[in-house]
């Protein structure tokens, strides 16, 4: 049941879920590709126990909380960011757990979008005879879950444009040298959203002009939540390559972690080839000529990839664009000017009249060194 009630307890559940909340953003480079959750477990106005799940396949949040909590959890009120788990998967169900430890009251922020959950959990703890409360700051656990959210919801990951331009809109002179367009303190945020991503997509075009890396070069001390030597996890690197022109040896294939190429031509020995070089390969269904990207995101949403960071030309950006493909664009505006000749941001020739402008919505504005950053929803608010 969905608790509005004012007063006293309705702040008390807000400020509480606040904090479960900032328990489970520590989990944002470690969970996918499971939710980030984090739990407060509450007994007589003090907080006796508290945790967040930190990495898939170990334990949930609730588990971590119950544990610290011990026989105090009895009688407490649990507030966890997301529906308590009701089904076997690497772990135990939380629910039942919530039941044994003889918690009185569960505060949820949200219905668990997972179809093996969605309301489980939540009948679970009712038919236990535990009081039950959904939608403490929904908004706020939706958004921080945005990627899983939208697997579960639509099949489909979450996708995050990153690009970066001058004052004028520019991505690169016309020779393509675009080294460096923004600050180094840009340059480090953008590692970081690496490091939240599931994956790096990015086109042919990017990979034959700059043989970029598309990892995690931070280090685990660097990151919120993780301890210093602790494995970071590198996001799939995914390459649109429609014709199979990614070089054997291509940087990105040399380091840690998995890169998957996609395409549509029939070319086996150049699949081979690139399968003895390292990487994995993806025949992918055909869009006028090309790799048709919503199936693209179908099969990363299948092989359980969340978020989705986009870091590519102006081709590949526009045409996820029409698409409808993009979530959300992450730009980062330097304040310098590159002139007429210098490439733009997208190529989006379907725009022709201001009636077919493409809607966004600026969710986040800052500075990030001596650039602003710009968080841009399209189409309207983001999940």
């Amino acid at each position: 049941m969905t608790d509005d009630r004012p007063g006293p307890r309705r702040v008390a559940d807000r400020e509480y879920m606040a904090r479960a909340i900032r328990l489970a953003r520590l989990g944002r480079f470690t969970t996918d590709p499971n939710p980030r959750v984090g739990c407060v477990l509450v007994r007589d106005g003090r907080v006796v126990g508290e945790g967040w799940h930190r990495r898939a396949g170990g334990p949930h949040a609730e588990r971590h909380a119950l544990a610290q909590a011990g026989a105090e959890a009895r009688g407490a009120t649990a507030y966890v960011t997301l529906e308590p788990c009701s089904h076997h998967g690497r772990t135990p169900p939380c629910a039942d757990a919530m039941v044994e430890a003889g918690v009185a009251r569960v505060v949820c922020a949200m219905v668990d979008p997972n179809p093996l959950v969605a309301g489980r959990g939540l009948a679970r703890l009712g038919d236990a005879g535990i009081e039950t409360s959904i939608g403490v700051l929904e908004a706020e656990a939706r958004s921080l879950n945005s990627g899983f959210v939208k697997r579960m919801e639509h099949g489909l990951p979450y996708v995050r444009c990153k690009m970066a331009a001058s004052l004028d809109g520019r991505t690169a002179m016309a020779d393509g040298e675009s080294r460096w367009i923004s600050s180094a303190e840009s340059r480090r945020d953008v590692q970081s959203l690496r490091a939240g991503s599931s994956a790096i997509l990015t086109g042919i075009g990017t990979v034959l002009a700059d043989d970029p890396s598309m990892n995690v070069r931070l280090s685990a001390g660097d990151l919120e939540g993780m301890e210093s030597g602790e494995l970071i996890r590198q996001p799939l690197r995914v390459v649109v390559d429609s014709r199979w022109r990614m070089p054997a040896d291509a940087r990105m294939l040399g380091l840690e972690g998995e890169t998957l190429v996609v395409g549509v031509a029939d070319a086996p020995e150049r699949m081979a080839a690139l399968e003895s070089a390292g990487a994995s390969v993806w025949h992918a269904p055909r869009s006028n000529g090309r790799v048709d990207l919503r199936a693209l995101m179908a099969e990363l949403a299948r092989r359980e990839i969340n978020e989705v960071m986009l870091e590519s030309g102006p081709n590949l950006a526009g045409a996820m664009l029409e698409a409808g493909l993009v979530d959300e664009i992450q730009l980062y505006l330097a304040p310098h000017l590159m002139g007429d000749a210098a490439r733009g941001l997208f190529h989006l020739p379907g725009i022709s009249a201001m009636a077919d402008r493409l809607a966004l919505e600026i969710l986040d504005a800052r500075r990030v060194g001596p650039d602003l950053r710009l968080r841009l929803a399209v189409g309207g608010p983001t999940i």
